[in-house]
């Protein structure tokens, strides 16, 4: 009798195999202990937030990725040995990062934009290239996954396009670093900054801080950084409503349910990115992005009627069943 095992589920047990990325998301799940304690220890504030803020928000980002990309990684059925030094060099990078994100903030100063002195300008140009490293790996690894066979379609466009959102995501991190008009004006040893339309450090959102007075670029960077693991959480879950809504046992039907939810991502994303560029704060939004987010919600769920409509009446397979696992690769019992 042969043994079958989803796919999903071989990668997920294989990730620990990655050494370099698990002492990474093990290390950042101390320094999210060490960080929240210095929350609630340290009184010092840098930018009226509490100093170990950034490294808290930083540990949980490094830590979610590093364990995404885990994930991924044994996906692979070409390229593996590429892919592992790709892993390999963004735990290296992401590592360096973080400990220049704990030096400062343990003496204080800041470490993003700060250009203030010789050793923070070799710090942040030091941040710069390990960030730029990390986004060069991860496009690596995008186009490995290109080549790979990952299941079922939806499956694969969600686990492709989100890793493709998710580089257009840290690739808008870089409008922080470009100058500000006023930084042109008046060197202060500062130079980019993540609000738009105000001065960094001001009024902010609980937890995250996003600004609740001018743009914040943050906004569409968490936003796009994060699809990574909103679409292939998507679905999993589409597969798994799947075995008791009819509609969704068809291939066809979750694939272009993720179709619609890929476009209304970046569909929300675009939007956020240019409210944030308007200076437009995320709770305080003009009647255009109001009328654009409301036309784009319609869509989607015009669209996604459709896709039931259309390929939901006709019984298809459900995820599990003997049929779905030779779709994904696998050989069922005798």
């Amino acid at each position: 009798m042969h043994t079958t095992t989803h796919p999903s589920a071989q990668a997920l047990v294989r990730a620990r195999h990655h050494g370099p990325l698990l002492v990474l998301a093990l290390a950042m799940v101390v320094l999210v202990l060490i960080s929240t304690a210095g929350v609630l220890l340290d009184p010092r504030e840098l930018l009226g937030a509490p100093v170990w803020a950034k490294p808290l928000k930083f540990s949980l980002s490094v830590l979610i990725y590093a364990v995404s990309l885990a994930w991924l990684l044994p996906l692979l059925e070409r390229g593996r040995r590429l892919a592992w030094w790709a892993g390999t060099a963004t735990a290296v990078l992401l590592g360096v990062e973080m400990v220049i994100i704990v030096g400062t903030a343990a003496a204080g100063v800041r470490s993003h934009f700060n250009v203030s002195s010789p050793l923070a300008t070799t710090l942040w140009s030091v941040m710069g290239t390990s960030i730029a490293g990390a986004w060069v790996a991860a496009l690596l690894v995008a186009a490995l996954l290109f080549r790979a066979r990952l299941g079922d379609r939806g499956r694969t466009l969600a686990v492709r396009a989100g890793l493709l959102i998710a580089l257009l995501g840290m690739a808008l991190g870089f409008l922080m670093t470009i100058p500000t008009d006023q930084q042109l004006a008046g060197f202060e040893g500062v130079a980019g900054a993540h609000t738009v339309g105000g001065p960094d450090g001001g009024a902010g959102l609980p937890l995250v801080g996003w600004s609740t007075e001018a743009g914040d670029l943050r906004i569409p960077h968490f936003v796009g950084m994060h699809a990574l693991q909103v679409l292939p959480l998507t679905a999993l879950l589409l597969e798994l409503a799947a075995r008791r809504v009819p509609a969704l046992r068809r291939e066809s039907a979750r694939a272009g349910l993720l179709r619609v939810g890929t476009a209304l991502y970046l569909g929300v994303l675009a939007l956020l990115t240019v409210q944030a560029l308007a200076g437009q704060p995320l709770l305080r939004p003009s009647g255009a992005v109001l009328a654009a987010g409301a036309l784009l919600v319609t869509a989607a769920a015009v669209a996604a009627g459709r896709v039931v409509a259309i390929t939901g009446r006709a019984p298809g397979r459900t995820p599990g069943s003997p049929a779905s696992r030779r779709t994904a690769g696998t050989r069922p019992g005798p």
